[in-house]
């Protein structure tokens, strides 16, 4: 099948862009970046938006800023930029360890993080890392900017606070400091498969003891989020099998996992304490 037809605009300033979405925002646009998820639904014509806004001409949204304290993601930034070493310390170790999940290479060289964010998908990598770092979503309209912390942002299963007016310019995610240990763990039934549960660890050491625990969910439940049970179970414990294991089970007892045709909810329940453990362990 083709799409249906809509029409199509490449603004190359944001203000452009936005003043677009204000004009024929409730005739059902569409904003355009990577397209990975876009144009296959259009293609198949489960999407039929009026209108496209492609915004890959916008120079200000293609490249990532790195500041003291936090890591700006624009909206063009592609999934393909944290392979490599672009971004330095704790926070890069675990961007590259998260991209390699996402899809085939194709599709990380083409697709976004932001679109990735837009889209919502439980099982997106991108959007279970947002909440782990306690990210924050920058939405640009015409009437003005909005500032959205991740944990807010999700709202279930590819639903988002985003309006329609809306468009996000970028992603902001606070740098994790010096001495961070970070893991990644997710389980697919084919290597670049959606993902049927991730989990994200990240904490640091002192004194020998586990303190600034963070463990994010994602494909679980219908949105991600941080574990907060689990994670004072770690704070103050020393490194340990052990102590790791009684994480990761609080963790599989407080989600609250969803029902489909191919994973029952005990299935997924067991998935998210073995791969809690297998992330904390990957940290350490």
């Amino acid at each position: 099948m083709k799409p249906a037809p809509f029409k199509y605009y490449a603004p190359i300033l944001v203000d452009e862009a936005v003043g677009l979405l204000a004009e024929y925002g409730p005739q059902d646009g569409r904003v355009l970046a990577g397209g990975q998820s876009l144009i296959p639904t259009m293609a198949f014509r489960m999407a039929r938006p009026s209108f496209l806004v492609d915004i890959n001409g916008i120079a200000e949204l293609a490249k990532i800023d790195i500041g003291p304290e936090v890591l700006r993601i624009p909206a063009c930034v592609r999934h393909a930029t944290f392979q490599g070493d672009a971004v330095h310390g704790p926070t890069g170790v675990l961007l590259r360890k998260v991209v390699h999940y996402i899809a085939h290479y194709p599709i990380r060289v083409r697709g976004t993080f932001c679109g990735s964010v837009a889209n919502a998908d439980p099982a997106s990598e991108w959007c279970c890392t947002t909440v782990a770092l306690d990210g924050t979503i920058i939405a640009r309209s015409a009437r003005g900017t909005r500032r959205i912390l991740a944990k807010d942002f999700y709202k279930g299963v590819m639903t988002t606070d985003l309006r329609e007016d809306e468009l996000i310019t970028g992603v902001e995610l606070p740098l994790l400091k010096e001495g961070t240990r970070v893991g990644f763990a997710e389980f697919s039934r084919r290597a670049g498969d959606f993902a049927i549960v991730m989990v994200l660890a990240a904490y640091r050491l002192q004194n020998g003891c586990i303190f600034e625990p963070r463990i994010s969910i994602g494909g679980a439940e219908a949105v991600p989020r941080r574990i907060s049970d689990a994670e004072s179970a770690l704070l103050g414990r020393e490194i340990s099998a052990s102590s790791f294991e009684r994480a990761a089970k609080i963790a599989a007892e407080v989600v609250q996992p969803f029902n489909d045709n191919n994973n029952t909810i005990n299935f997924r329940r067991s998935l998210v304490r073995t791969l809690t453990r297998r992330a904390l362990e990957s940290a350490a």
